[in-house]
């Protein structure tokens, strides 16, 4: 039987020599062997290794994971995807670094998921990620967690199999009710009154300062939301709207169950039809949170403000 072509390490790192020692071993590793490199990680981190690796940095990717991997539910379609699928024919490489010192409480459940689903998204396919951890400015569960989610764990010394790989409780473990909001505007909606609520969307986030493009995308994000529940969650739903810590807050929650853990996650041939309207919603906003069971299911979806 053959080994499993796709390979998802953790790297636990403790200082900025170890970060910057580990990833550029692994890029350069990658360029002499003739594979295309991608580095997605947060700008600090990213500077870092660029001044490391010199010219050698031309003949990378790079990109700055606190804008390109603002909402982790864009992560897997709009980076890692989007790199992998322009390379198929070889293997590739990618530093992916989606949880650093900062991610919110909010943030941090989608960040463990998003890092659970890459097991799914690119089994069979000849891609490693390499996935940093910072083990002192990060909080001891996240790091056990990393555990969890990826099957190959290194430091600077060694390399080691994971004993506590198990990527679906991770999944699943996030898959919770999130906490009420103790102000908002509300409307029921069905096929009746579908641009009611995405106006009710665009109502609060008026009110938060945002207007132009940023505007269009929230009404965007709403309507598809909207959409979902009519074809998919029996018909009908409700939109809440709130502010929270500096970001509008737009939730849909309809009757509706999302059994494919990757909904929203794969990218579409747009000469294809077929449903993509998460998909969407994952790549306009910053943060998006999913709770979902039989016959229930909640989608927020976060935008920071102007």
């Amino acid at each position: 039987m053959l080994a499993e072509p796709f390979s998802h390490p953790a790297l636990f790192y403790r200082s900025d020599g170890e970060y910057v020692a580990a990833t550029t071993a692994f890029v350069r590793e990658g360029l002499a062997a003739g594979e295309p490199v991608a580095i997605a990680v947060p700008g600090r981190n990213l500077a870092m290794i660029e001044a490391e690796l010199g010219p050698d940095a031309d003949a990378v990717k790079l990109l700055d994971m606190t804008v390109a991997g603002r909402n982790p539910g864009r992560i897997i379609p709009a980076v890692l995807r989007d790199f992998a699928d322009r390379h198929r024919h070889g293997h590739v490489r990618i530093i992916g670094e989606p949880i650093w010192p900062g991610r919110s409480e909010t943030e941090y459940p989608a960040c463990a998921q998003h890092e659970a689903l890459i097991n799914m998204a690119f089994t069979g396919r000849h891609v490693t990620i390499l996935c940093p951890y910072d083990t002192v400015g990060l909080e001891p569960e996240v790091i056990r967690e990393a555990a969890r989610t990826h099957p190959v764990l290194r430091d600077v010394a060694r390399e080691w199999h994971s004993d506590d790989y198990a990527p679906e409780q991770v999944v699943e473990g996030h898959n919770r009710p999130m906490e009420e909001p103790e102000e908002f505007l509300s409307l029921r909606f069905d096929h009746t009154n579908l641009s009611a609520a995405r106006a009710l969307a665009a109502e609060q986030a008026a009110k938060m300062g945002f207007t132009g493009d940023r505007l269009d995308d929230i009404r965007l994000a709403a309507a598809e939301l909207g959409a979902n529940s009519l074809d998919h969650g029996g018909g009908s739903g409700t939109i809440r709207a709130w502010a929270e810590d500096g970001r509008l807050v737009c939730e849909v929650s309809d009757a509706g169950h999302i059994t494919d853990p990757l909904a929203g996650r794969r990218p579409v041939d747009p000469r294809h039809s077929g449903s993509r309207g998460l998909l969407i919603v994952n790549l306009l906003s910053d943060l998006v949170r999913v709770h979902t069971r039989a016959g229930a299911t909640t989608i927020r979806v976060y935008f920071d403000a102007p």
